[in-house]
């Protein structure tokens, strides 16, 4: 049968099903697939905070979209071209982001009346007319799977499984992706078991050949490589950029790395993947709990060491007394936060940029720390560099706020050359620095930077005192004498408040946009494809971003005012846009959700929209 080629310039895909139908992992594969051919990528896993809820409910629902095109794309799309719903559930759960025309692919063994009603369906919606405007594919997924394995030494529980294959096999032939790297994943994967090696990869061919012979798949298609800049790329994380990234500021300070984490989601790969590189000076610590880890950081910063710590927002508050002792002792410390939505518990896979504020202010006493903020899974990396040239240079604890949408989507990170990435040695103290030439004078401050000396315990001549009680000027002794404590609450905040930071730039194009729309972390992508959408139409708007929470660049009041209007979209209600109300008396409008998901570009252009009406 001689099937249609068709040329797409973009497509949305969602994987959608239970929490043990291996959505993930299909997703996953699909975008190694796509990466490998070329195309732009952007992921958006979602899955449920229970670690098995119960199979074929809402709950349970686990969804991965992947968006690739032949251009540049800044996010996961706003509504899936197709959807594969291994069940009814899945179905549910995702139909209302179905633009009308978009083509579901349903696993019609799932649709049994015990399904349909877990779910409130009284009647399949498979035979009434509910589906009418969408181009529906019922495929036999489960069945066919089985049946293709029937000659296969699996049992059929473990044929079932290999479903998720089946409809990888079929997506990857209805889209001509690659698919070697992901025979190769299946046999690593399942190399203790060979049996399972041969029934995925029998699956995953089932699927492709199923593609290749129905008449239900008349059209193929196929999306272009993208134009990129020239260079070697792999698909990314958030996580995993910015665990490389501490891994290159170890290597590029020649200290040793040490993460002291306790497991939280969504922070936890940071701790898996830094514990693979113990050949490259990374020590890791599973510690008892989140005090506990970020101690045995700040232990390792007083000795010698790059000192870190991973968590999120519940873990933040529990380590904020010993922040606050790392801000007193004036050690350089990083504490990741990958956000996610609270409070307290909340929604632990869900993303949120809530713990702002956190960062800012959360610390008893006049506690002032550094804050960053990634933009991008890509971007994890750069940031995590950075933040570790801040603390090493500066001697200061810097919090760097990630959140989930980062943290667990994908895109294609360029490799940088390592030599072209910072130098981050350090001078530690190796003598005494007094005018006797025999005292050691721990807050003797460097007059550029106004960071401490490092001196290493057991460093001959270098004995000084440590601790969170108030020291004074240059001795480090313990004082209590009031102008010395004003003195250096005000040079612990200066030191941080004169750490230059690169300016603000402004995305521009004609010069003639009166509104300007102020974003930072994960909102850059949604923003900025609604600033590109709107220019597009002929309506002119501005775009910053700001990477530098604390310090704010210096030029980030003169931008504000060289506009009409600035609006800032968070996924909070409203904590940028109350520090810049504040900072700078401009009369900022927040645009606020805390929906547990990203922003759509399409709900970010209409707001938009309504407010160049307005100006």
């Amino acid at each position: 049968m001689t099937k249609q080629i068709r040329q797409l310039d973009r497509v949305v895909i969602r994987f959608a099903g239970d929490s043990g139908d291996g959505m993930q992992l299909t997703g996953d594969r699909f975008t190694s697939e796509t990466a490998q051919l070329g195309n732009d990528i952007s992921t958006l896993p979602n899955f449920p905070a229970e670690i098995r809820a119960p199979a074929g409910t809402l709950p349970g629902v686990s969804s991965f979209q992947v968006h690739f095109a032949d251009y540049d794309i800044l996010t996961p799309g706003d509504a899936p071209n197709v959807l594969v719903a291994m069940n009814p559930a899945a179905l549910k759960a995702n139909l209302a982001d179905l633009p009308r025309g978009a083509d579901i692919i349903v696993n019609t063994d799932e649709f049994t009346r015990r399904n349909l009603a877990k779910v409130g369906y009284a009647s399949s919606p498979l035979d009434d007319d509910s589906l009418a405007g969408y181009a529906v594919h019922p495929v036999a997924l489960t069945s066919m799977t089985v049946g293709a394995l029937a000659e296969h030494e699996v049992s059929k529980k473990d044929a079932e499984r290999a479903k998720n294959m089946f409809a990888l096999g079929l997506l990857s032939w209805m889209y001509s992706r690659p698919y070697s790297s992901t025979l190769r994943f299946l046999e690593r994967k399942f190399a203790a078991r060979p049996e399972l090696v041969a029934a995925n990869v029998a699956a995953f061919r089932a699927g492709w050949n199923f593609g290749e012979t129905t008449e239900d798949f008349s059209v193929r298609y196929e999306v272009k490589p993208a134009k990129m800049l020239p260079g070697t790329y792999r698909n990314i994380t958030g996580n995993a950029a910015l665990s490389l990234g501490l891994v290159a500021a170890g290597v590029r300070s020649g200290l040793p790395v040490f993460l002291g984490a306790y497991p939280i989601t969504p922070a936890s790969d940071i701790l898996h993947e830094l514990s693979r590189h113990k050949k490259l000076g990374v020590v890791t610590m599973q510690a008892e709990d989140e005090i506990a880890a970020v101690g045995a950081a700040l232990g390792a910063s007083y000795g010698g060491a790059l000192g870190v710590t991973t968590t999120s927002g519940p873990g933040v508050a529990l380590k904020s007394e010993t922040i606050s002792l790392a801000v007193a002792l004036e050690l350089p410390l990083v504490i990741v936060d990958v956000q996610r939505a609270g409070p307290s518990t909340g929604m632990p896979t869900k993303t949120e940029q809530a713990d702002l504020n956190m960062a800012l202010y959360g610390r008893h006493g006049e506690a002032p720390v550094a804050v960053i903020a990634p933009k991008s899974p890509s971007d994890c990396f750069h940031a995590a560099l950075e933040a570790a040239r801040i603390a090493l240079t500066y001697r200061t604890p810097v919090i760097l706020l990630s959140d989930n949408y980062v943290a667990n989507g994908s895109e294609p990170w360029l490799l940088p050359d390592v030599e072209s990435l910072p130098d981050l040695r350090v001078e530690f103290a190796t003598r005494p620095n007094g005018e006797d030439g025999t005292t050691f004078l721990p807050y003797l401050r460097d007059p550029q930077t106004l960071a401490r000396p490092w001196a290493v315990p057991g460093t001959p001549g270098l004995e000084h005192r440590i601790g969170g009680l108030e020291k004074a000027d240059k001795t480090g002794d313990i004082s209590y004498d009031p102008t010395n404590h004003d003195f250096m609450v005000r040079t612990r905040a200066a030191r941080i408040e004169t750490i230059p930071v690169p300016d603000v730039e402004v995305e521009d194009p004609d010069g003639d946009a009166r509104v300007l729309v102020l974003g930072w972390g994960s909102t850059y992508g949604p923003i900025g494809a609604a600033c590109r959408g709107l220019r597009q139409r002929g309506l002119p708007v501005a775009q910053a971003h700001l990477r530098h929470l604390a310090p704010m660049p210096a030029n980030l009041g003169e931008v504000l005012r060289a506009y009409d209007k600035v609006v800032v979209p968070e996924m909070n209600l409203g904590q940028l846009a109350h520090v810049i109300r504040a900072r700078y008396l401009v009369d900022a409008i927040g645009y606020n959700q805390v929906r547990g998901l990203p922003f759509t570009a399409a709900e970010l252009e209409t707001m938009l929209e309504e407010v160049l009406k307005n100006v």
